[in-house]
């Protein structure tokens, strides 16, 4: 699909909430689209929207959408959420170890691919910082 398509889904019949684009560069746009298909889906009638700015890494986005979707749970408004998730990886609270992916609420076992690059802190800006949300806080 490419980005002049996105208004063909009917994003606003009913309005979707929350959009998430977990891959890299989602809010990296261009001249044509300023915050790729992250603002383009704004655009489209979705509340907000959530994307990455640069590439990001697959035990990273793993580790941060798992403990965001946690929070989202519990969080009232969207940004909130966002930077509940990001605080705790910050603070070495999400992380993979033993071949689990451990966050404050849950321990999950990993997919062997990463379970074989061993433990990994997850505390570097570059694993929870790319992610940005557009539109509506709430």
């Amino acid at each position: 699909m490419g980005l002049d398509q996105l208004r063909s889904l009917q994003l606003n019949n009913p309005p979707v909430e929350l959009l998430v684009l977990s891959a890299c560069r989602t809010a990296l746009g261009d001249e044509e689209a300023e915050l790729g298909f992250t603002g383009l889906a704004v655009q489209a009638g979705v509340k907000s929207a959530m994307g990455s700015l640069w590439y990001v890494s697959d035990e990273g986005t793993l580790g941060f959408m798992t403990h965001f979707y946690e929070q989202l749970k519990q969080a009232p408004i969207k940004a909130e959420a966002l930077r509940q998730a990001q605080l705790a990886m910050l603070r070495g609270e999400v992380q993979l170890k033993n071949g689990q992916l451990i966050t404050p609420n849950s321990t999950i076992p990993l997919p062997p691919e990463l379970a074989e690059q061993g433990d990994k802190e997850l505390t570097h800006p570059y694993y929870w910082s790319a992610f940005t949300l557009v539109g509506n806080p709430w």
